[in-house]
């Protein structure tokens, strides 16, 4: 008689909370295998390292460090950091009483890294923060180098960096030039006042580009508003702005962190309301907060060898979890006969049914709401006897547990690509919740899936990380 997961499982792995397994730190243990190399990341993050290098040096040491190194260099160490990651894997599935390993020490076969087809400016959307630069100037438009918490952060230009395209550094240059000229104090801290917060630029290869202000709106009203939405208009439209010729400028007023178009709508002030890219010879409608993979030529290597590894048929269902504008649903359209999507972001819903209408695709239904919520729902009922096949991209943040759940408890679904952007972080977790012994306490009654291959893709040149693909089938 087979043990129960419960009794099987490590004593770090049962929680009383109800998650199948706890948010355990599953980082490598190489990272931390010296006081002296934490101490090291920690001075990079800080902007401590390389004394006496420059401000610009010490950014692009903390953002991409890989920089310094030969693209074929990059791809090797991250080659390396991906093996590790599924040496950690392995690791952990033994632990759960899995026997996994295959000749090399790995649970499964590891692929070399996908190259990236484009090695510098591949960013299609890149975030830029306004703080004090190393002159002392409260308004400066950059990255951050330094810690909130160590209260050393320092705003520098990002003029120099590689992964970012000329294009997204002309437009911060003259947001930066606008807020100089602004009466209105930038919001470095929420409670000490200001209202000129971030820039979000996002571009695509038809030549669009969009730009999305973050505003404080503090304690002015309505009328205080709206002139300074038409400062801002007037600067890029007409003043020395128009130089970045943009499709879209959206504005958003925002009292959070981070906020979505529900919680505060992003405000139309100029030109379309959305920019359109191409991939694999689709068109596709980009909303101001729809996920769309920020490297646009590594999406199209991505998609394909996603549609050679799920092996979809003509009679084959595809669930596509966390799917942003479509892009993956829709690229597979043609081979399968039907494709669910589900995506938390209204707006990226709403994006992704407009992209298969405008692509002539029939076969496609899209389901707005966080997955956890509708997948269960969906999958309780199902019936339908043909082949079903899963694809996830989840955040960082990885699947929640009842996703998870669902999937396992789902006897149609024999064969799961997971996408994740960090394999080493939450997505572990997932990774032994898919794969680990029934556990009827944990409503986990499904047969658990197997890691049978990892593919990654570099689609962030220049940076440690990598997009990591893992089929797994049962």
């Amino acid at each position: 008689m087979a043990l129960s997961c419960a009794l099987r499982l490590p004593r770090w792995h049962l929680r009383p909370s109800g998650a199948l397994l706890p948010r355990r730190d599953f980082s490598l243990p190489t990272e931390k295998k010296t006081a002296a190399k934490w101490k090291e990341k920690k001075k990079a993050r800080e902007g401590c390292s390389l004394p006496g290098s420059s401000w610009e040096e010490r950014l692009a040491n903390v953002v991409t460090p890989l920089w310094r190194l030969p693209y074929q260099e990059q791809l090797q160490v991250k080659y390396e950091n991906q093996r590790k990651i599924l040496q950690t894997l392995t690791s952990h599935l033994e632990e759960l009483g899995r026997d996994v390993q295959e000749p090399g020490g790995l649970c499964c076969p590891l692929r070399p890294v996908v190259p990236s087809p484009v090695v510098n400016g591949y960013r299609n959307k890149s975030t830029f923060s306004v703080n004090t630069g190393p002159d002392g100037n409260p308004k400066t438009v950059g990255l951050y180098v330094g810690t909130g918490r160590a209260r050393n952060i320092v705003c520098v230009k990002a003029d120099h960096m590689e992964n970012i395209p000329p294009k997204h550094k002309q437009v911060a240059q003259c947001y930066e030039e606008f807020i100089r000229r602004s009466p209105l104090d930038p919001c470095i801290l929420f409670h000490e006042g200001g209202h000129w917060r971030e820039l979000v630029v996002r571009t695509t290869s038809r030549g669009h580009t969009m730009a999305i202000v973050t505003f404080h709106p503090q304690e002015l009203g309505q009328e205080a508003l709206a002139t300074q939405k038409a400062l801002l208009k007037e600067f890029f439209t007409c003043g020395p702005g128009a130089v970045c010729a943009l499709t879209s400028l959206y504005f958003q007023e925002s009292t959070m962190t981070h906020c979505s178009h529900e919680q505060s709508p992003f405000q139309l002030l100029h030109g379309e309301p959305h920019i359109f890219e191409e991939v694999l010879g689709l068109k596709f409608r980009i909303s101001p907060d729809a996920f769309f993979q920020v490297n646009t030529g590594g999406a199209e290597v991505l998609y394909q060898a996603v549609r050679e590894l799920s092996q979809a048929g003509e009679d084959t269902i595809l669930l596509d979890i966390c799917c942003g504008t479509g892009t993956i649903g829709l690229s597979l359209a043609h081979q399968v006969s039907k494709i669910i999507g589900i995506e938390v972001v209204e707006k990226a819903t709403e994006d992704a049914s407009w992209n298969a209408a405008f692509n002539g695709i029939s076969n496609c239904e899209f389901h707005s709401g966080k997955a956890e919520a509708v997948l269960p729902q969906l999958l309780s009922s199902w019936e339908d006897a043909r082949p079903l096949v899963a694809v996830v991209n989840p955040s960082r943040a990885g699947l929640h547990y009842r996703v998870v759940r669902a999937i396992r408890n789902c006897e149609a679904i024999r064969r799961l690509l997971y996408i994740s952007c960090k394999p080493e972080g939450e997505a572990m977790r997932n990774f032994l919740e898919l794969c680990c012994p029934p556990d009827p306490g944990k409503k986990l009654a499904g047969e658990p899936f197997v890691p049978t291959l990892a593919v990654p893709f570099d689609m962030f040149p220049h940076t440690v990380h990598c997009e990591l693909v893992l089929l797994f089938i049962r």
